[in-house]
């Protein structure tokens, strides 16, 4: 079993899942990973290289739009909180995050009506750069979402299978409505007077590092310690958040992990593209597995305990409108008012 206080975070193959004599080997691999570090490197994954390839291409050129042609996608034109933010818009714990990013989701209409959930509100359609201004990004960005959508419903079944569970148990907390997965991608530009891109927090993701020149990204051990997840070629990131460690009774570990903003020697700014994602009845051996490892620490980061008493759709729109205010009052006008009952803040705060 790996040690809580993992030096290095593990690369997982996931060919071997393809394939039945080697698909145990996988989920054990799998299990290990979910229980002690909550953070591992994908590789031989189906998604399409050349696409990936493209996509890195077409970054550096969606950052370098006119400010003016960025500002008419803001997000606050969206109740789905999906768009532009620009540079130093959120806080975490207190602190600017020093990153300018654009929300984008897997293709998607809303079917949001009076009466139903307002979480429900979240799903809906993307905004875009025009295609005079990027050609070819809008197809580029939606195949590379649908792909890594089918990626991401096939692992959480391999989840399911390493916790000891039927391999669609998971699927139930999801309806064919709101399986939109959402993605952002990020610029965090060199800084000179901090060096936080984003700072200490849980969420969940599927991360592609764009920027294979810049580390940055690190997540924390039992100890506290911040260890460096820097990019490998051809490999996505994958960690895990507070909704699926609440669901399986804390067997599943969120792991603490945050940005460093690029040092100062650096030529080029770090880019990154994250893929984000009722209580379970754990199997006593899987159970047995979370108390050889022990309680997870507080550490921190925010840690979103409103898991434990709400379900995962309106804890997600709450934090949407914490680091988006301006779209909750534009599109949330009642909860705006609940969440800022002074106003308008200066910043978002983020996690």
């Amino acid at each position: 079993m790996t040690n809580a206080n993992f030096q290095s975070i593990p690369t997982l193959d996931y060919s071997l899942a393809a394939h039945p004599d080697s698909r145990a080997k996988f989920v054990a691999q799998l299990q290990d990973v979910i229980v002690n570090i909550g953070f591992l490197y994908l590789e031989n994954t189906p998604i399409d290289k050349d696409i990936v390839s493209k996509l890195k291409a077409q970054i550096p050129h969606l950052f370098a739009l006119p400010q003016k042609e960025k500002d008419k996608l803001r997000m606050a034109n969206s109740p789905h909180f999906l768009g532009y933010s620009r540079l130093g818009a959120e806080l975490t714990k207190g602190t600017v995050d020093h990153r300018e990013q654009f929300d984008f989701g897997t293709p998607c209409e809303s079917t949001f009506k009076l009466g139903d959930p307002e979480y429900w509100n979240i799903y809906g359609p993307s905004q875009y750069p025009s295609e005079e201004l990027l050609p070819g990004f809008r197809s580029l960005m939606e195949t590379y979402l649908t792909q890594l959508q089918a990626l991401a419903s096939d692992f959480l079944r391999l989840i399911s299978e390493a916790l000891g569970l039927l391999p669609d148990t998971l699927d139930q907390f999801y309806s064919s409505d709101n399986r939109m997965h959402l993605s952002k991608i990020v610029q965090y530009p060199v800084q000179p007077n901090s060096q936080q891109g984003v700072g200490a927090h849980y969420d969940s993701a599927m991360l592609l590092q764009a920027s294979e020149e810049h580390r940055g990204l690190q997540a924390q051990n039992f100890r506290g310690d911040w260890i460096d997840v820097p990019p490998k070629p051809d490999t996505f990131v994958i960690n895990f958040g507070r909704s699926l460690e609440f669901v399986t009774q804390g067997v599943v570990r969120a792991t603490s992990h945050r940005v460093l903003a690029p040092s100062l020697d650096s030529k080029t700014p770090r880019y990154s593209v994250p893929v984000d994602e009722n209580v379970l009845t754990m199997p006593a051996e899987i159970l047995k597995l979370r108390d050889e490892r022990g309680p997870l620490p507080v550490t921190e980061s925010i840690n979103f305990s409103e898991y434990a008493h709400d379900v995962a759709g309106k804890v997600y729109l709450v934090g949407r409108a914490k680091s988006h205010p301006d779209v909750a009052e534009r599109h949330y006008p009642d909860l705006f008012k609940q969440l800022f009952p002074d106003g308008m803040p200066l910043h978002g705060v983020a996690y």
